[in-house]
């Protein structure tokens, strides 16, 4: 974060300060919502949830270094030296607060959204823009109403292009985040079933994410899923230009998985309007084509040449968790995808297990969350796709999993071993560690997989 003044801020969220004698002039070199965490010469944010009041930690916060803090609360002690600007609500203030300090920063802003793949095209987007610009990106799972703003809040003077990941659970979301960002390129990845449950419909959903198109700056572009019947059918139809991309014949930017190796990478043949080559992506799964494609078109929007392109595609790293590949001894593999799922990445993390090399494969598979009344259903037809691409065994952990037990064996999987929780899990685990096995792992964030990779790297430890 640049410095700001305590001016300055007291304009960007419209407080009024408590108390007289401050400077105005004051610095403030960072941006705190956690009083565990706070930086000297820091504003303190203290935010409000269902469960919790960050007022109650206002003095902790100050007397830990930070210079003032916003509150939203009457106040009947105030720190000596230690500024307190009062405003109606601290989440609101810290939204302002981004806005207008994002203001300060005349450069490219590209916002991502989707049901599957937002991180990783988030994630190769700032390595292949990395090749020419310093590239702010969205760090872990701060794509929401108050990791975005924070986000923002970390641009500095160094930053010439900033990609930022906007996740949602509702309606209304998206469409504030994009009016936080009136970014100049829109991403929509796809539309999947991911949040149903409170959505109700694929039909919901798709509206929800395009929120994000009306708030493309004028002379924007939107990016989208050329693949994804419900995006291509808004051809035509959106509020600024629109590129789409994919495998079909009628998209702009296209690419056919042409091999790779299962286990590193894969290789395919990316053509666009100002290249056609082929490309090696070090990442698995033929869906990895789509955050290649929307990469290269934000590439090329921006100047990139092929060859920059091609680097960048070949200097990505997935975010840890996000189909991680862990190699053992004896030829044992665990691709860790534990982050989080829904039935469409399900789906394609079930592919890659497939399609690698190990002789035995097993699928670790957690609840799929969010799903409502349609989770029985999906759950099943993610066991029925393990038995469709010859998957030789399943570990169904947790309640809704059961569903995905079910289908798995009326497809014909031949070892399927359900467990209600983790600690279930955990104990059988040995059994489906041999020599030249490959395992996945995936489950939605509540499940917390990664602690039966833990076990499993604990368990396949050399010496």
């Amino acid at each position: 974060m640049e410095r700001i003044t305590l001016g300055q801020l007291l304009e960007a969220v419209h407080g009024t300060l408590l108390g007289e004698g401050f400077d105005r002039n004051t610095p403030i070199v960072q941006v705190d919502t956690d009083s565990r965490s706070i930086h000297t010469g820091s504003l303190f944010i203290p935010l409000v949830g269902d469960r919790f009041d960050g007022h109650t930690y206002l003095s902790a916060a100050l007397e830990s270094g930070a210079a003032g803090c916003l509150t939203a609360r009457e106040q009947t002690k105030i720190l000596p030296g230690k500024f307190y600007v009062k405003v109606e609500d601290t989440l609101r203030a810290l939204r302002d607060l981004a806005v207008w300090y994002k203001g300060r920063f005349n450069i490219p802003f590209i916002a991502v959204t989707g049901s599957v793949g937002k991180t990783t095209t988030k994630d190769m987007l700032a390595a292949v823009l990395g090749v020419k610009y310093k590239v702010l990106k969205t760090e872990g799972n701060f794509n929401n109403a108050v990791g975005l703003p924070l986000t923002l809040l970390r641009l500095d003077s160094s930053a010439q292009a900033a990609v930022l990941e906007m996740g949602m659970d509702g309606p209304g979301q998206i469409d504030d985040l994009a009016d936080m960002v009136q970014p100049n390129v829109g991403i929509i990845t796809n539309i999947g079933d991911a949040h149903m449950e409170l959505l109700g419909s694929r039909e919901n959903i798709l509206k929800a994410k395009c929120e994000l198109l009306p708030h493309i700056q004028a002379d924007g572009l939107a990016v989208l899923n050329g693949d994804d019947s419900m995006l291509s059918a808004l051809r035509g139809t959106t509020p600024v230009p629109a590129m789409f991309c994919g495998q079909g014949e009628g998209c702009d930017y296209r690419a056919q998985p042409t091999g790779g190796d299962g286990m590193s990478h894969i290789h395919c043949r990316l053509t666009t309007p100002k290249m056609d080559r082929d490309v090696k992506i070090p990442a698995l799964g033929a869906h990895m084509i789509y955050p290649a494609l929307i990469a290269a078109a934000v590439g090329e929007r921006f100047g990139l040449t092929p060859d920059e392109i091609e680097l960048g595609l070949s200097q990505f790293v997935p975010t840890r968790m996000r189909m991680n590949v862990l190699r053992r001894g004896e030829g044992i593999t665990i691709l860790d995808d534990t982050y989080n799922a829904n039935p469409q990445s399900m789906r394609a993390a079930i592919s890659v297990l497939a399609d690698s090399p190990g002789r035995y494969k097993t699928a670790i598979l957690g609840d799929m969350l969010e799903l409502g009344p349609f989770a029985p259903a999906l759950h099943e037809g993610v066991g029925e796709y393990l038995g469709t691409v010859g998957i030789q065994c399943l570990v169904a952990v947790g309640q809704l999993a059961e569903h995905i037990a079910q289908g798995a064996r009326s497809a014909g999987v031949p070892t399927v071993l359900p467990c209600q929780t983790r600690e279930e899990a955990e104990a059988i685990l040995p059994q489906v560690i041999r020599p030249d096995c490959t395992i996945l792992l995936k489950g939605s964030r509540g499940m917390k997989l990664e602690e039966l990779t833990a076990k499993l790297l604990e368990l396949t430890a050399e010496g």
